[in-house]
């Protein structure tokens, strides 16, 4: 009989994050009437339907046309609304970038660019549209708050999250469905780490979809007999240097482990905390510097090696190091 990996955090029900976002954008606009939406064309997949069949005087559909739309927002938000972009990531990032930089964050308008489908987990559309490079253009942009939630609760909180809070926001979500395992009514602190397990002996530090992988690859590693210590780090920027610095000091060595390329990632901002004040053996599981495919999610991370197994490669190879 197979026997059943017991991790830290279970979960019942898989559901896509986009869809976090569009149930927090709709709470997010019941409570204050400043919200607003914007979208390019995209309300299915950005799950905008019920903020725009209830609130159909703050949305707005832009069409085919996300240079413009971002334009839009930054106007707005100069006479006191919230705007909430969305579109897909690479459409958010990519073919909008000169916009967000001189509109947005230059002046540091109160913009939310809310961004679907980022990563390898959108799968069929293939290269074109997995955007990898997008945690790594916006934490570069000087102004700008970046956030890349782990489940459809913690999407749905960040959301609400970021309405209340004053400046430009990048809010990263994706397409498939993925385990729900953090709480329902958990309060999101944008800039504070959350150390979802303890452990003493090697920390790993992951964003999005990947820390659901972490929370694997810490039983499996339990295991062994190895104590992983995890971390959410669903905000990339600001970067909760406290709490890497501190989880480091402990373990002494680290993994970072996200949906993106490892040039200017996650992985990225905590090598430089760490050489900065803490040099420690380190190792990274990301996309090394190649476009994706075509394929389905779970084959895709696989291939990619963005999966339990291939973090707890990295763990192990980083406790060699120490």
């Amino acid at each position: 009989m197979e026997k059943t990996l017991e991790t830290k955090f279970t979960y019942t029900e898989k559901k896509d994050t986009r869809s976090g976002f569009g149930d927090g954008l709709l709470e997010a606009g019941r409570k204050n009437p400043n919200v607003v939406g914007l979208c390019a064309d995209l309300i299915g997949s950005l799950k905008m339907g019920d903020f725009q069949k209830e609130f159909p005087e703050r949305f707005f559909q832009v069409g085919i046309a996300e240079a413009n739309m971002m334009g839009l927002a930054a106007g707005m938000s100069i006479n006191g609304k919230i705007p909430f972009t969305g579109t897909f990531a690479n459409f958010s990032t990519g073919r909008v970038y000169d916009q967000i930089r001189q509109s947005i964050a230059y002046s540091e308008k109160n913009v939310k660019i809310c961004a679907s489908h980022a990563g390898l987990t959108l799968g069929e559309d293939g290269a074109t549209h997995q955007i990898l490079e997008d945690l790594g253009m916006m934490k570069m942009m000087p102004n700008m708050t970046v956030i890349n939630p782990c489940d459809y609760n913690q999407t749905k909180a960040a959301t609400i999250a970021i309405a209340d809070y004053e400046g430009p926001v990048y809010l990263r979500f994706g397409r498939p469905k993925w385990p729900i395992f953090t709480p329902s009514d958990q309060k999101f602190e944008i800039g504070k780490a959350w150390k979802m397990i303890e452990g003493k002996d090697v920390t790993i530090f992951a964003t999005g979809h990947l820390v659901w992988e972490a929370v694997v690859a810490e039983a499996l590693l339990r295991e062994e007999g190895i104590s992983a210590e995890v971390i959410n780090i669903h905000t990339i920027k600001p970067l909760d240097e406290e709490a890497i610095l501190d989880s480091v000091a402990k373990t002494g060595c680290c993994v970072s482990a996200e949906e993106h390329q490892l040039n200017g990632g996650l992985g990225d901002a905590i090598a430089q905390t760490l050489i900065r004040n803490n040099p420690a053996p380190m190792e990274y599981v990301g996309v090394n510097d190649s476009f994706g495919e075509s394929g389905k999610p779970d084959a895709l991370l696989q291939k990619y090696g963005l999966n339990a197994e291939n973090i707890v490669k990295a763990a192990k190879k980083a406790l060699s190091r120490k």
